[in-house]
């Protein structure tokens, strides 16, 4: 697409995500091959109406020249005038223009023969020239739309992948998205669960890291179980649409509890916990809809059990200086320290069902049944990678670098004995990158 149609749809996007109406113009585009079939199931599968009005507009970017010409006229074939107009204002008359399927080529004929004994007649006339007898053939189409354009233009194959949408998720709004830290410091008595020192220096950190990623970042302190759920349930009733991305971070005391999905719960500072799996539960698409099809990333700095991981020897270059300290604490329960051993405490929390769990990634500081460990002036060994990971590589996609800290921490040991292992259960269905990549 031209860059002065492109800067034209970007101009008026406002009008267009406000009032464009995209299930009217799905057949009419198909049929003029600005998008195939892949890519109008993609941008129905955006979710509400105002985010496939947005990924069509966005897709519409990535088409050839015709395609802007070709969208005025979809929108005026399907009453969609005044938008047609406003995007026509300071434009060139386009004339309508034959679809790609039109096509003409002249008839070509063989060149005259003449005899040897052809001569003018008595009265001086010209003899017509003798033309060999000719099978009629059927006229081969040919477009007339030029070969570069009718690549573009026409629909392709059935291709599952598309560069353009596909393999990255769309990440440019303004601001990203919302992120939620909940940061538990201060436990009550009743709990018998330790203060977590060092933990307010895991959420300065990472408050400023997903500032500076362009995510609105709201910050609560010392959480009960209830006021938690709250917070969710509170972050799940807003509108996302503006929005491409939506971040949960929990820093607390963990443990096990019984799952179908992702392990694992969080501690609120009276003492019950929320399983990692109602947690998730908020975001989906059935409890938020202005989330569907969108990545929906979860943080968790919380032990995933009571087990400590004394390691195992490998070769000399697999193995580097450990960098843990003899001040770090874990964010484990005083309970059970067998991984085998799960809590039913929380059987009635972990009853919510968790539909197909598509655009969700959950990071955890530790392997599930194992503690995490925290300095008490540095933070926990795995936020503190991360933030470093998301500074120094914020043009690399997230399962990548969050690889990388694994890779990292992995290293490091805790009293010069004990080891700590993160991972991730990814259900992303694309390449999340947190900088805008540019258009390839």
């Amino acid at each position: 697409m031209e860059a002065r149609h492109k800067k034209t749809l970007q101009r008026n996007r406002t009008s267009l995500m406000k009032d464009l109406n995209p299930s009217e113009l799905y057949d009419e585009l198909l049929t003029r091959g600005v998008f195939n079939q892949d890519m109008i199931d993609e941008i129905k599968s955006a979710g509400t109406r105002r985010d496939q009005a947005r990924q069509l507009v966005r897709d519409l970017e990535t088409r050839g020249s015709m395609a802007f010409p070709f969208f005025l006229e979809c929108l005026r074939e399907t009453g969609q005038n005044s938008l047609a107009e406003l995007l026509q204002l300071g434009e060139p008359t386009v004339e309508p223009l034959p679809l790609p399927s039109i096509h003409v080529r002249p008839v070509v004929r063989p060149l005259p023969v003449y005899s040897p004994m052809d001569s003018p007649d008595k009265n001086g006339k010209d003899v017509m020239p003798v033309r060999p007898a000719q099978p009629v053939r059927p006229c081969v189409m040919v477009s007339l739309i030029t070969a570069p354009e009718r690549e573009t233009l026409q629909p392709r194959p059935a291709v599952r992948l598309r560069r353009d949408s596909i393999q990255t998720y769309k990440m440019d709004a303004l601001p990203r998205g919302q992120c939620l830290i909940i940061n538990n410091v201060d436990f009550e008595p009743q709990s018998e669960l330790s203060n977590r020192k060092g933990s307010n220096v895991d959420s300065d950190k990472l408050e400023r890291r997903f500032k500076a990623l362009q995510f609105v970042v709201v910050v609560r302190k010392n959480l009960k179980c209830k006021q938690i759920k709250h917070e969710l349930s509170e972050l799940s009733k807003m509108d996302h649409s503006p929005y491409d991305c939506c971040v949960v971070i929990m820093l607390s005391h963990g443990t096990e509890v019984s799952h179908s999905r992702f392990p694992g719960a969080v501690h609120g500072v009276d003492g019950p916990s929320v399983p990692v799996q109602v947690i998730t539960n908020y975001l989906n698409g059935k409890h938020c809809p202005s989330l569907q099809g969108k990545p929906k990333l979860f943080f968790i700095q919380a032990c995933g059990g009571g087990e400590r991981d004394f390691g195992f020897e490998v070769s000399p270059e697999e193995s580097r200086p450990s960098v843990g300290g003899t001040d770090d604490q874990t964010d484990a329960i005083p309970t059970s320290s067998s991984s085998d051993s799960l809590s039913m405490s929380d059987e009635t929390d972990a009853r919510a069902t968790l539909p197909t769990p598509s655009d969700i990634l959950v990071s955890y500081s530790t392997f599930p049944g194992y503690v995490s460990w925290r300095d008490t002036l540095a933070g926990s060994w795995y936020v503190e990678t991360l933030d470093r990971i998301l500074e120094e590589n914020s043009d690399t996609d997230l399962v990548t670098m969050l690889m990388m800290v694994n890779h990292e921490v992995s290293q490091n040991s805790a009293k010069g004995l004990y080891k700590q292992m993160p991972g991730s259960f990814n259900f992303l269905r694309k390449l999340l990158y947190f900088a805008e990549q540019p258009p390839s």
